[in-house]
């Protein structure tokens, strides 16, 4: 599947476009596709397992240090992969990520740069109403305080070849202008 992988394709392109024009990044990957989360479940949300806390500290803290951010999220059934879902679990922390003021929550992991890699197999354009992906995932972004989110997409891609190769064609494009 990586090599299929559309999302992966333009995830590892705006990683290569971002370290060549910052000689000095230093990049840090986390897989979902070869190291899946475990997704929150009763024992993990009360600290009842020591190697799962430390995990979600370790993703937590790696989220809160970045600089920049860059996901690559294919759509799966109108929304993200359960993997994807079982990491924002993990880093949507009250009090680390974002705390609960009388006004309203307040994100707390801002000041860096969030790229999302979008690929989807159908066409649904921006703020669709079946659109459970890049709506959730800016929404997360936002409530955590990283409000700098900028979307690469590439939609059709499971639409035949040549919409696909154009797709990801414009996509591209789009990377080479960060």
């Amino acid at each position: 599947m990586a090599d299929a992988s559309v999302s992966r394709q333009l995830s590892q392109a705006i990683v290569s476009q971002l370290s060549e024009k910052h000689a000095q990044v230093e990049v840090e990957y986390l897989d979902l596709a070869t190291q899946p989360i475990p997704h929150l479940d009763a024992e993990i949300l009360m600290g009842q397992n020591a190697e799962q806390s430390a995990l979600g500290e370790r993703i937590i803290q790696q989220y809160l240090d970045a600089d920049v951010v860059v996901i690559g999220a294919a759509m799966y059934n109108f929304g993200i992969t359960s993997t994807l879902k079982a990491w924002i679990d993990r880093i949507s922390v009250a009090g680390r990520t974002f705390k609960y003021t009388e006004n309203g929550p307040v994100g707390l992991a801002g000041d860096k740069k969030a790229y999302i890699a979008s690929s989807r197999g159908g066409v649904y354009g921006e703020n669709s109403p079946v659109d459970f992906q890049e709506g959730f995932l800016k929404t997360v972004f936002n409530f955590t305080g990283v409000t700098d989110v900028e979307i690469i997409r590439a939609e059709g891609v499971n639409m035949g070849p040549e919409l696909k190769d154009k797709a990801i064609a414009a996509a591209l494009a789009q990377v080479q202008a960060i």
